[in-house]
């Protein structure tokens, strides 16, 4: 607990100057290292959703959660920080009231969080949070509604995360990879995941022309990673030509990428179509 003068008053905007002080410290060193702001701002709920996709939300109760756990807010990311420190001094006469009332022993009631995984976003009590963590308070009492997601919620450490998280649902909606396959077509590029949906579904098209059957999108992704991906994955592998710090699925769709281009700068000549002349009519 943070120490006592002996006057609340004297103690609550000691407190808020503190945290305002941290706060401006730790924006100033991430710009010094040229860092993004998004490693230390608040981390918005509607981005997280948005990125790992909304399926259902239940009502757990009220229950004591960590203070750490909190990480972003519903509609306040821009007045605290990832640590719920106050970016401004616009409610500091509210921020200051709240934090006399805990240091005197008033009961705090609870707030209201959204949970996703591991990680809480606060609906409302962002100033009880702010202060809490000011006062080296570790825990705190709230309301907790779970959020079930399409993606599971980890590697979210930061804004700059959801981009890849939101376009690899996008892919996974296309393309419903489970297991083995799921774990294996992972890629550190966001717009590689649209490629790769756009591979599957491509030879998808072509499997079920030559077939003359229809192809359910389980199927798809079931047979393209069984039939099309590991077999290549395995030549790259033989061949040697798979970077040091390549994934499997970076590796297949560079090769992928490379044997289409090849593809696209075969010339129409006389000679192309004298072969064709040549050769069998399709039946």
């Amino acid at each position: 607990m943070a120490s006592s003068s002996g006057s609340p008053r004297v103690d609550a905007e000691s407190d808020f100057m503190k945290a305002r002080r941290h706060q401006v410290l730790s924006s100033l060193a991430a710009r010094l290292r040229n860092d993004v702001e998004d490693v230390v701002q608040s981390m918005s709920f509607d981005e997280v959703v948005g990125a790992l996709g909304r399926k259902a939300e239940n009502y757990v109760g009220t229950k004591v959660i960590p203070l750490d756990a909190i990480v972003g807010s519903v509609d306040k990311v821009r007045d605290f920080d990832r640590r719920f420190r106050p970016t401004s001094a616009v409610n500091r006469q509210r921020w200051e009231r709240l934090a006399r009332a805990t240091r005197t022993g008033e009961v705090i009631p609870p707030i209201d969080v959204y949970q996703i995984g591991d990680y809480y976003f606060v609906r409302d009590g962002h100033h009880r949070v702010s202060v809490a963590r000011s006062l080296g308070v570790k825990l705190i009492e709230a309301r907790v509604t779970a959020i079930e997601t399409f993606l599971t919620p980890v590697g979210i450490d930061a804004r700059r995360d959801l981009e890849l998280k939101f376009w690899r649902r996008l892919m996974l909606q296309r393309v419903p990879f489970t297991g083995e396959a799921r774990a294996a077509v992972a890629v550190d590029d966001p717009a590689d995941y649209g490629e790769i949906a756009e591979a599957v579904e491509a030879w998808a098209t072509r499997t079920m022309q030559a077939e003359g059957a229809y192809m359910d999108p389980d199927t798809m992704a079931r047979r393209w990673y069984a039939e099309e991906f590991k077999p290549v994955v395995e030549m790259i592998e033989e061949a040697g030509v798979r970077g040091g710090d390549e994934r499997p699925a970076e590796a297949y769709l560079r090769v992928a990428c490379e044997r289409y281009r090849l593809i696209r700068e075969h010339e129409w000549n006389a000679e192309v179509m004298a072969a064709v002349k040549k050769g069998k009519r399709r039946k």
